[in-house]
């Protein structure tokens, strides 16, 4: 609509809103809309029939074109099989052959002489590239004659032929040289897949000679090489596009290919050339890749627009076949497409120009015809106008009769203006109480929520608080009782396993694989009980902490954990970036990362990677600590188990004890620092661990602040 409004302003000198807001302008839209309609419609009706009936004209022109260079093409073969008719039945001829079949033992040197001096001179006389005599035992030993003389059936026979450099070396050394042509590399074609083409496409005419009993022992054979020969092309072209037939400066062009290259063309190789001359032809460029797929590849005519060296063409392709029947070429005559499109544009410009001078006499005159009559309109417009703009004024009487629509439209105008302006004082009266009294309740709303979200917050973290000290508890006074009840026994256990292994002595060995099942287990039993106590009794466990690097203590992880990761055959990615300093205690950290290793380990079913990675923690442009990353390829967590995985006691695993993790958070909770973990189905987990560079007081966290739990993205 913007668009549309600022092209109207250009075009008319108003803008689409004052055509909107204004009847005069209005109405003057409404009595030009059917004329531009019209004229917009006589506009496209016009487009119209030039592109589809003038653009089918030209291809049904450019058809008949290439058909009128095909027909010539087949008449220079037929002209050329005449002439060579016409020579064998001249009286010259038959004369000096009478000769040479006079002795019937050896032919005639003298008569072949004659006929080679004859043939010469006629050769010249018609333009020919070749004329020869030849035995019949010459041609069967020539492979390119011997297919013609299967097909003469004592009759001429004339085609095409293409022929190697060599082969055309053997009929005359002047047609090898002129059959070659560089290769030049075209737009929109393939690039030449070598230099130069030295191959010749013949117009070749095989016709027997019978002596007086009707035998054929000799022929004569002649053509023309069509390499480089422009007599046909411009023949064609003069034929086709004489002067008149095109517009100004449009090009008429006829080309003869072998294969995909130009071998006689009458195409400039710049546009508007000052002469015609061979050496500003296009002749060793290229035919487009889309007009060689369907002429040569699939054999079809191509009757379209096409790409012609440098500009658009309309053109017309053909095949050409040799005597066999194979495509070895193409013929094609169009002619260059600018001036017509230039011509098109012309007349659409013309149309348009028309369009808008119409256009604006015809709204000069609605516009001067409806003045007089909306002036009273404008006057009602611009009481509204300052009505609006908050003047207290009225339209009062107008120059017209009681009995007009205007003059009463007005009136009932101002009895409404009166009625608007006491509403509107009281409707202000009563707007201001409103406003008074929402503002005292949106006041007295707000203060009561923001202290409704203060209580819910506070009640929350109390809540937390309050589930964690009862675990604390009950868990404190648990294990006190395992402590005292197991600890004593489990030593007792672990002395009398000793002894009874140094009491056997070489007997032990029967039973030493029990035995140290036994040990185990009671150290394991240890291991657990200990863990309890370090969870429940935390302080007690407290070690300092001091200033570390983290790159070292993860590769102390990495040889840690070695064993569990080769035991699982995963794949270790290090990413160690870190260069920070931070605050930990170097026994405590170690116990976290080997747990969060085994943990990603034990979670990767079959081959996969973990990754570990430690990177400097960056916050508004300044480090405050160090990251450390521990990603796993594994089975991943659902979202039930994401919350749970830090209770204590919680595990998925069927020999977990479920304070892995629980340890570990309240390691790193007394660190200050932060646990953030990530987690997809079948994609994997990441835990996250943030160490700040100077280690926070854990007595002013709160029970899970630093945790975060979210999807692995």
């Amino acid at each position: 609509m913007a668009r549309q409004s600022s092209l109207f302003t250009r075009v008319f000198g108003i803008s689409w809103l004052q055509m909107q807001s204004k009847v005069r302008y209005r109405i003057l839209f409404l009595t030009l809309l059917p004329i531009l309609l019209t004229l917009v419609s006589l506009v496209f009706i016009t487009i119209y029939w030039n592109v589809i009936y003038t653009g089918k004209q030209l291809f049904m022109k450019v058809k008949a074109d290439l058909v009128v260079a095909e027909n010539t093409l087949s008449q220079v073969q037929q002209r050329q099989q005449h002439q060579l008719s016409t020579i064998s039945g001249s009286w010259d001829f038959q004369h000096a052959f009478q000769l040479l079949n006079h002795s019937d033992s050896q032919p005639n040197a003298a008569a072949i002489n004659a006929l080679n001096i004859l043939l010469a001179q006629k050769q010249q006389t018609l333009g020919l590239d070749f004329l020869r005599l030849i035995s019949v035992a010459d041609a069967a030993a020539d492979p390119d004659l011997r297919l013609m003389l299967h097909q003469t059936q004592q009759q001429a026979i004339s085609g095409l032929m293409v022929l190697s450099n060599t082969r055309l070396a053997r009929i005359n050394i002047a047609l090898a040289e002129q059959a070659e042509i560089e290769l030049v590399a075209t737009r929109h074609a393939a690039q030449p897949s070598k230099p130069s083409e030295s191959r010749g496409l013949l117009s070749r005419t095989l016709m027997p000679v019978a002596d007086r009993s009707g035998n054929v022992f000799w022929y004569i054979d002649g053509g023309m090489l069509l390499n480089r020969n422009t007599l046909i092309v411009d023949h064609i072209r003069d034929l086709v596009y004489a002067k008149g037939t095109l517009p100004e400066r449009s090009i008429g062009t006829v080309t003869l290919f072998l294969d995909n290259i130009r071998i006689s063309t009458n195409v400039p190789m710049e546009l508007f050339p000052s002469d015609s001359t061979i050496q500003n032809r296009a002749i060793g460029t290229l035919v487009s890749d889309e007009v060689y797929q369907q002429v040569l590849v699939e054999g079809e005519n191509w009757i379209n627009r096409a790409f012609v060296l440098n500009e658009w063409y309309i053109s017309g392709y053909s095949p050409l076949y040799d005597i066999r029947g194979k495509r070895v070429g193409m013929v094609y005559a169009g002619f260059s497409e600018a001036p017509f499109l230039h011509n098109y544009l012309l007349n659409i410009i013309e149309l348009g120009t028309i369009l808008v001078i119409v256009l604006f006499l015809s709204g000069f005159l609605v516009y001067r015809g409806a003045n007089s009559l909306l002036q009273p309109i404008e006057y009602i417009h611009q009481v509204v106008t300052a009505v609006q703009s908050g003047r207290n004024i009225r339209i009062g009487k107008l120059d017209l009769t009681r009995d007009n629509e205007l003059a009463q439209l007005a009136e009932q105008f101002d009895r409404m203006l009166d009625q608007l302006q006491r509403r509107n004082a009281q409707i202000q009266a009563a707007a201001e109480q409103l406003e008074i009294k929402v503002e005292q309740r949106t006041r007295s709303l707000q203060d009561k929520t923001e202290e409704l979200e203060r209580n819910v917050a506070l009640l929350h973290a109390t809540r937390q608080q309050l589930v964690t000290n009862e675990k604390l508890t009950a868990l404190g006074e648990l294990i006190a009782g395992i402590a005292h009840e197991i600890n004593n026994p489990t030593a007792v256990i672990l002395g009398n396993m000793e002894l009874l292994k140094y009491e056997l002595g070489e007997g032990a060995k029967v039973v030493e694989e029990e035995i140290e099942l036994v040990i185990q287990q009671v150290g394991r039993i240890t291991t657990i009980i200990r863990s309890l106590l370090q969870y429940s009794r935390p302080g007690e466990f407290n070690a300092p902490i001091e200033s570390q690097a983290i790159t070292p203590i993860v590769e102390e992880v990495l040889v840690l954990a070695r064993h569990s990761i080769e035991q699982q055959k995963v794949e270790l990615v290090k990413e160690l970036t870190a260069t920070g300093i931070v605050e930990v205690n170097r026994p405590q950290l170690l116990q976290v990362l080997i747990n969060l290793m085994v943990n990603a380990a034990h979670a990767i079913k079959v081959n996969g990677r973990i990754w570990v990675r430690t990177y400097d923690w960056i916050e508004d442009g300044q480090s405050i600590g160090v990251k450390i990353e521990v990603e796993d390829e594994g089975v991943g967590i659902s979202k039930d188990d994401l919350s749970r995985i830090f209770d204590p006691f919680y595990t998925t695993r069927k020999d977990g004890t479920g304070l892995g993790l629980s340890l570990s958070y309240g390691i790193i909770k007394r660190l200050g620092g932060t646990i953030e973990v990530k987690s997809t189905l079948d994609v994997g987990t990441v835990f996250t661990i943030g160490l700040y560079h100077k280690a926070k007081d854990a007595q002013q966290l709160g029970p899970y602040d630093g945790l975060q739990f979210g999807d692995k993205t």
